[in-house]
């Protein structure tokens, strides 16, 4: 166990960052295919192939998820990741062709830098070329590269976000992992504690506001717009139906509301997709999977701002002085 994504056997993790803006994707491979479903709650979501995941409709794997940053442009990594898989020979037989099954979800960061910098096809091909079951690095990497938290009052009291990643094995085997791509509006909480790890900052830029006692005393805010997201993906080794899968998703999204505040909001497109692998056979227990995937999605979330690294006015969970 190495405490990410990657200790579900079967799934391999990538990331690819554009560091002069900075921007990058961030591509979860499962090369022999995963049952998967998807649960969209943010009102400004970006996704690709999210239909699909639907239990109604035919194709029951999925190849790969990406998670992106660059807003709607950053949906072109997945044709990347496509082309590397069907390379490679992977994906759903169709006759003599294999078509790779790939949903995708972005977030908006194109406030970061050039704006014309963004995750493309190739920046897709070169994170899925990179996956591997290695621990999954954290913090300003791939999809969190240009992330960030706390943006009740604007991005000039803002702080960096990024991606995180946390697991838990059960004594029957069991395993459930998250990653999350940080890149809320509203301020990260650490649950265990109740005390904000990162978020909108007072006037001065020196301290942490926290947004639950500025949203209780109606404070004004500058009028909402579509610059955040955070996308998620849980998985785990147990055999789920598409439907179950949709399910753990869905119930994953506990995780979000424990570690963020706000969350869901009107300027959010929140996603999290749901992976099974399936290496472990027998009937599995979806309420307790999605239980454990609501306790390892918030903790992904609150270790994607502690290792994130600031950015130029944009400082992080480690550099703000207290």
């Amino acid at each position: 166990m190495n405490g990410t994504l990657t200790d579900v056997e079967g799934l391999l993790v990538g990331h690819a960052v554009r560091r002069e803006r900075p921007t990058g994707c961030t591509v979860i491979l499962a090369r022999e295919g995963a049952v998967a479903g998807v649960d969209v709650r943010g009102a400004a979501p970006g996704t690709r192939e999210t239909d699909l995941l639907n239990p109604l409709n035919t194709v029951q794997q999925v190849h790969a998820i990406v998670l992106a940053g660059g807003s709607a442009f950053g949906l072109d990594a997945a044709t990347g990741v496509m082309s590397w898989l069907e390379s490679e020979g992977i994906g759903f037989k169709v006759g003599p062709t294999r078509v790779p099954i790939v949903p995708a979800a972005i977030l908006f960061d194109l406030g970061i830098g050039d704006a014309r910098i963004r995750p493309d096809a190739a920046c897709g091909r070169e994170a899925a070329m990179a996956a591997s079951a290695a621990a999954v690095p954290q913090g300003s990497v791939g999809a969190g590269a240009g992330a960030t938290v706390g943006k009740l009052h604007g991005m000039a009291r803002a702080m960096k976000g990024g991606v995180g990643s946390a697991s838990i094995r059960l004594p029957n085997g069991i395993v459930v992992a998250a990653l999350v791509a940080v890149n809320a509006r509203g301020d990260v909480i650490d649950p265990t504690t109740g005390k904000v790890v990162a978020g909108v900052r007072t006037a001065d830029g020196r301290h942490l506001a926290d947004a639950r006692e500025l949203l209780r005393q109606g404070v004004p805010a500058p009028a909402p717009v579509a610059e955040n997201t955070t996308l998620g993906v849980v998985a785990t080794n147990a055999t789920l139906t598409k439907s179950e899968a949709s399910l753990v998703a869905r119930m994953a999204h506990d995780g979000f509301a424990r570690a963020i505040a706000p969350v869901h909001t009107p300027s959010d497109g929140d996603v999290i997709f749901a992976l099974a692998t399936g290496k472990q056979a027998g009937v599995a227990d979806v309420g307790l999977i999605g239980a454990l995937a609501a306790d390892v999605t918030a903790q992904a979330i609150v270790n994607a701002v502690q290792r994130a690294d600031p950015l130029p006015s944009l400082p992080s969970a480690r550099t703000l002085v207290p």
